[in-house]
């Protein structure tokens, strides 16, 4: 894994040593992402530059080096990931190309190019990758992101035309051209969800290049153009039109082969690999995979947790134990985990609050004091239907739609004519054994559900803050409903709804950032092998009884599991990778939180109105209410703030 970045001086000349100090300088803001070796290539009479950290997997030797030419010294390209069938891309070249000097993917995937075009081979790659690459005959520049968005890559058109990029955007921040002004639809965005929705950034101007897509700007093209070489609503369209129509055992065979051969390639390294281990289903499935295929036990890692409720450890030990893996697991301390939340800042480019972020980093550090390259069973929810939420949607949207539409509407304008406040002064005549806890903000948010459409239910259901009221700078339209649009129309049945919204926009936002920048942050390489474009395009073409069959949900996927692993092992309420954020900011943390939510933050970075906000901080101190999650998107926001200012 590396870091790539970047920039085009368009309209302004460059001399060769200042051209190159620029992009070095951008280059190492992000050496963490390759802390092996470093390299910047530049081309003055065309005012570009690129730089290159480099975290070496494969091809260890100098051959490896990168920015990389190609033999016919038309393309340049500056590479981040792993293209897994390189070897099989080589096999289809001409004999003349496949006279490679080293055994790197960059070196096969940079002949395919010359050979066939950047359009027609990045379809034929299969693997995670976000590169930039240059055309030095056509004067072209591509910007390129692998189909799922695995790997990040950020682009920025400046106001006096030079085009800047790079695998987060604090490489984009030291260039002199960079036009710095806060986006306040991404922060009402962010509050919403806890990552900033693509493709918009926390920056106006600054772009994330959403993933399955590719960007070509020329010299004299006012905006680059950006199109898309696959998409979730595609796989699902085709899923619908040519659906799998074999048996259960058909499914769980060719589930098999393409997890097998999935996990295989991405077994391939010049270094120490291993695999996280949740003791879950879609971490034993991978390693299980993993272990079939090796000739020696696999390096597995999980970490424990005194605290009741949150420790999934002795479940992962119980698996690995099985499997006969050779597993590692650490018990985390609290001060362990408390002693990460500074770092978390530094980390995150943008405002980010997944509060697994804290453990994931530290299963990463324990990770990469062993090997190099770790697997995870990311996807395996979104791909399945696995998330608890989707039966809890079905649920309530079942309930609601029982009631006829006329009478909900008269039903939600009714409870919505009273504040929360009010509603609350009103449940304080009831029985306190039958009322919930915030009864007037439950009021209000089932209110509007009422009258929701099922996209917009299950958007509602997964956001945080409804940011009427805590953004101070109106007449900025919430870029939500833009971000939350790319699911096809086609597409009928609400759980399958649900697990594209979350391919489309929850998994390259939230999870798949933390995965990447955590790891990162420790120089480790992390693979997904459920998320292989194949084993996508399978699961977008099951019936929906082969994902949730008699209310279990996975269920081909535990099929697969089961043969493996014994039912009783990963048989369990799912549970997620979670910190007791809401005990902390009561605790240990209250000085901290106290700072971070004082008016003279509120008033420093002016990003926020204090008023909702310190009333909900008050009512989580008093213990009247767990506003844990909420209350971490604004302690988020400001220590990002604050990291930024200092």
């Amino acid at each position: 894994m590396c870091g790539i970045a970047g920039f085009w001086s368009r309209s302004r000349a460059w001399g060769k040593e200042d051209l190159t100090a620029e992009a070095y300088k951008m280059g190492r803001q992000i050496k963490h992402r390759g802390p092996d070796s470093d390299g910047v290539w530049g081309d003055e009479t065309s005012g570009l530059a690129f730089s290159h950290q480099r975290l070496a997997i494969m091809d260890l030797s100098p051959l490896g080096h990168q920015p990389m030419v190609s033999s016919c010294e038309r393309f340049v390209i500056c590479y981040n990931g792993e293209v897994y069938n390189a070897g099989d891309l080589r096999q289809q070249l001409p004999r003349e190309r496949q006279n490679v000097r080293g055994h790197s993917d960059t070196e096969i995937i940079l002949e395919c190019f010359a050979e066939w075009s950047v359009e027609k081979t990045v379809p034929k790659m299969i693997g995670m990758f976000a590169f930039s690459l240059w055309d030095r005959k056509e004067k072209v520049l591509w910007l390129v992101r692998d189909r799922l968005g695995i790997k990040p890559l950020y682009w920025s058109l400046s106001s006096n035309n030079t085009f800047l990029f790079g695998s987060e955007i604090t490489s984009l921040e030291v260039h002199r051209d960079f036009d710095e002004e806060v986006n306040f639809s991404s922060v009402s965005g962010f509050m919403r969800f806890n990552y900033v929705p693509g493709p918009d950034t926390i920056f106006e101007n600054v772009y994330k290049l959403m993933p399955g897509c590719m960007l070509r700007i020329g010299q004299t093209d006012s905006d680059p153009e950006i199109s898309a070489y696959w998409s979730v609503s595609g796989v699902y369209e085709n899923g619908l039109a040519n659906p799998f129509s074999g048996t259960d055992a058909g499914a769980l065979i060719k589930l098999e082969e393409l997890i097998t051969d999935s996990v295989e390639r991405r077994m391939i390294s010049d270094v120490p690999l291993g695999a996280f281990l949740s003791g879950g289903v879609d971490s034993s499935c991978v390693s299980a995979v993993m272990q079939k295929l090796s000739g020696r036990s696999v390096k597995t890692f999980s970490i424990g947790f005194t605290e009741e409720g949150y420790n999934e450890a002795v479940f992962a030990k119980s698996v690995a134990s099985h499997l006969g893996t050779d597993h590692t697991e650490f018990y985390v301390s609290e001060q362990d985990l408390l002693s990460v939340v500074p770092k978390i800042p530094s980390m995150f480019d943008e405002p980010f609050s997944d509060s697994s972020q804290i453990p994931t980093y530290i299963v990463s550090g324990l990770a990469r004091s062993n090997v190099t390259v770790a697997l995870s069973g990311d996807g395996g929810d979104e791909l399945f239907a696995g998330y608890d939420r989707y039966g809890y949607a079905e649920s309530i949207r079942g309930r609601i739609n029982k009631v006829p539409y006329p009478l909900r509407k008269m039903i939600s304008c009714a409870a919505q004519m009273l504040s929360e406040d009010r509603w609350d002064q009103i449940s304080q005549g009831l029985p306190t054994s039958r009322l919930p806890k915030n009864f007037g903000h439950k009021v209000h948010k089932f209110s509007r559900l009422l009258t929701m459409g099922q996209d917009d239910l299950y958007c509602s259901l997964i956001s945080h803050w409804e940011t009427d009221g805590i953004i101070p700078h109106a007449g900025r339209k919430d870029t939500v409903d833009r971000a939350y649009g790319n699911v096809s129309d086609l597409i009928k049945d609400p759980t399958t709804r649900m697990q594209m919204i979350d391919l489309v926009n929850y998994l390259p936002g939230d999870i798949l950032t933390k995965v990447d920048r955590v790891s990162m942050a420790v120089g480790l390489e992390a693979r997904v092998p459920l998320l292989d474009h194949r084993i996508v395009e399978f699961a977008a073409a099951l019936p929906a009884n082969m994902k949730i069959r008699d209310g279990q949900s996975k269920w081909l996927l535990k099929q697969l599991l089961y043969k493996y692993v014994p039912r009783h092992m990963v048989d369990r309420p799912k549970m997620g990778f979670g910190v007791p954020i809401g005990r902390w900011i009561r605790g240990p943390l209250k000085e901290w939180a106290e700072d971070l939510l004082s008016p003279e933050m509120f008033t420093r970075h002016a990003l926020l109105a204090p008023g909702p906000i310190l009333k909900k901080w008050e009512e989580h101190k008093e213990g009247k209410a767990n506003w844990e999650y909420l209350l971490w998107d604004v302690l988020m926001l400001h220590a990002w703030a604050e990291g930024r200012s200092k």
